[in-house]
């Protein structure tokens, strides 16, 4: 009996020696050393840990990154708490993201010379009320994304601002299971944007003054294709009419100015309940991938949209695409609130339910020419699709946020 004794004591002993410590807070304040003080912050953290920034402007010269799972990063506040960047010298993101289940939280980052904050392969991961903001305002050498979560399952952003983005202010892209709320965006190229994902919810957000307001795409030569099941709702999508300031050759250079909604080369798409106006060119435009590729995979017509139940105010005064003037021109002087540009024909037409004026421009050939184009209204009687299903997220990630 002694001897088991003192097995069970022993491996009482090892036991507790092998389990991990209890949760930690790691305090940074801002001032001499930032860069390297909140990066060995964030290398010494351990799962469960949260690195508490304090209030002021950390002065940063390099990116950082986070590789540890379980870790909170949480400032003081998005005008209290500033990573800046603006001496970064290099052209790399500010904060990247390698690990799970991190929440970060309640901080601004500014003027990054590459992405605000990038998260890749990063599962279960959750925006929280963060600022991400180039202060020049729109300009070309602005970074590419301001929040960027990619490759990820179970994505939350709530609460984000972004401005100044010369690709896409919230993008989400290749993820799956996915919630963008409560957000604004503004003066970006694409205030936000869900590129090759799947099963994602858009509602509650403000997206004024970027180029396009809410782009739903799929792009050929990436490794996740077939986006699918994509709610966009609830959402203000007002003049959203700044001129396109990405750099050239980058896919949302060719959004036009004036755009609220743009759906291309994706399926099972609902917009419903919208806010939607002054947008020179259009409220809602559903288009097809047209520009060549060579992936046999990729499918480039939209299908199986549909909207419903928004409301629409001013749109199409001043078209911003080769060929949209004549268009408007022939049909009186403006577009409608709503067009298709008819790639697939009527097996592809989507399912209209608002109350305002729908055409189709029949460019029922994917490589056609806006020039070729023959407007025609978009006839109902398409049947209303079952409505897809709400996302949900794990427990653990909507309790980070209430």
């Amino acid at each position: 009996m002694r001897e088991h004794l003192k097995f069970v004591a022993a491996a009482s002993v090892l036991a507790a020696s092998m389990s991990p410590l209890a949760a930690k807070t790691i305090n940074v304040e801002a001032g001499e050393n930032a860069q390297e003080r909140l990066q060995e912050a964030l290398i010494l953290a351990e799962p469960g840990d949260t690195v508490a920034l304090g209030k002021g402007r950390f002065k940063l010269t390099d990116g950082l990154s986070l590789d540890v799972d379980r870790v909170t990063v949480k400032g003081e506040g998005v005008t209290s708490t500033i990573l800046d960047f603006s001496g970064q010298l290099g052209s790399g993101e500010g904060l990247l993201v390698t690990s799970d289940d991190v929440v970060l939280r309640e901080f601004a980052v500014e003027n990054t010379k590459g992405d605000g904050i990038k998260s890749k392969g990063a599962d279960r991961i959750v925006y929280h009320r963060l600022r991400v903001e180039w202060t020049v305002g729109p300009k070309a050498t602005n970074g590419a994304y301001g929040v960027y979560p990619v490759e990820s399952s179970d994505v939350l952003v709530d609460s984000v601002m972004v401005r100044g983005a010369s690709d896409a202010g919230i993008y989400v892209g290749q993820s799956k299971n996915i919630i963008v709320r409560n957000s604004l965006a503004i003066e970006n190229v694409a205030g936000i944007e869900i590129e090759n994902s799947f099963d994602a919810d858009v509602y509650d957000n403000i997206t004024t003054k970027n180029t396009g307001g809410i782009l739903v795409f799929d792009l050929p030569d990436l490794p996740q294709k077939g986006g699918h099941n994509i709610r966009v709702f609830e959402n203000i999508v007002i003049d959203n009419m700044t001129p396109n300031f990405a750099p050239e050759g980058n896919i949302v250079a060719s959004v036009p100015a004036g755009t609220g909604v743009m759906v291309m080369a994706n399926r099972d798409v609902q917009i419903f309940d919208n806010v939607l106006g002054e947008n020179g060119t259009s409220n809602i435009m559903i288009v097809g991938y047209r520009e060549k590729t060579d992936d046999k995979e990729f499918q480039p017509l939209s299908r199986n949209i549909a909207m419903w139940d928004n409301q629409h105010m001013r749109a199409g005064w001043a078209p911003d695409f080769p060929g949209g003037k004549e268009i408007a021109a022939a049909l009186g002087g403006k577009l409608p609130p709503i067009f298709w540009d008819g790639a697939g024909g009527a097996d592809y037409a989507p399912y209209v339910g608002d109350n305002a004026p729908a055409i189709s421009l029949g460019l029922t050939d994917i490589a056609a020419s806006p020039a070729d184009a023959r407007p025609s209204q978009i006839m109902p009687g398409q049947e209303m699709p079952a409505k897809l299903p709400a996302i949900t997220l794990p427990e653990s990630m909507e309790a980070v946020v209430r």
